[in-house]
């Protein structure tokens, strides 16, 4: 029998609350949100440790869990996108280099503006740094269409962008769209 790692987990919230919370606020950007993910990761981290055989909880797997409890987020918020308007194609732009650095609220803004699906997509590859294969896995998608969807997002955000006035005028094909 092994012991009960209730306590474990309990002598850990204190410690692990302000870094899962603080991670899901970054990403998510709302307050309310992150507190119910927040509670919902806790939650689903009792959970984990009531299985056998029991997981010894510590920071990093929490933030995973966190991790997983936003993207279910996510994509619950997209498929209730769907259900309200109908799915429209976007042509993939034309990548051109940029490196203007933008303001962390302004793309915030920016972000949460995008479909969910976007933002999932655009915050686990480039806040979470996860790879593409991953960043597939989580989304629930195949590497192509993962990398399609990626070329979408960035093209949506940088039209987000260009129409706040935060980049410069488009070079190539990407303009005229």
């Amino acid at each position: 029998m092994q012991p009960d790692p209730g306590p474990a987990l309990l002598a850990l919230y204190d410690t692990a609350l302000p870094h899962v919370y603080g991670y899901l606020l970054a990403r998510c950007g709302r307050r309310t949100l992150a507190e119910d993910l927040t509670a919902e990761t806790f939650l689903a981290a009792v959970t984990a440790c009531r299985r056998e055989p029991a997981t010894a909880p510590n920071v990093a797997w929490l933030v995973g869990i966190a991790r997983h409890k936003l993207v279910d987020h996510w994509r619950s918020a997209e498929r209730e996108e769907r259900g309200l308007r109908a799915v429209h194609d976007q042509t993939p732009d034309q990548l051109d280099p940029w490196d203007q650095q933008l303001d962390a609220l302004v793309a915030r803004d920016l972000l949460a503006a995008q479909p969910a699906v976007h933002r999932a997509a655009l915050t686990l590859r480039y806040l979470d740094g996860l790879p593409v294969p991953e960043v597939a896995a989580l989304l629930g998608r195949t590497v192509h269409a993962t990398e399609a969807l990626l070329h979408r997002a960035r093209g949506a955000f940088r039209r987000a962008c260009r129409d706040q006035g935060l980049l410069g005028e488009p070079s190539g094909k990407e303009g005229s769209a």
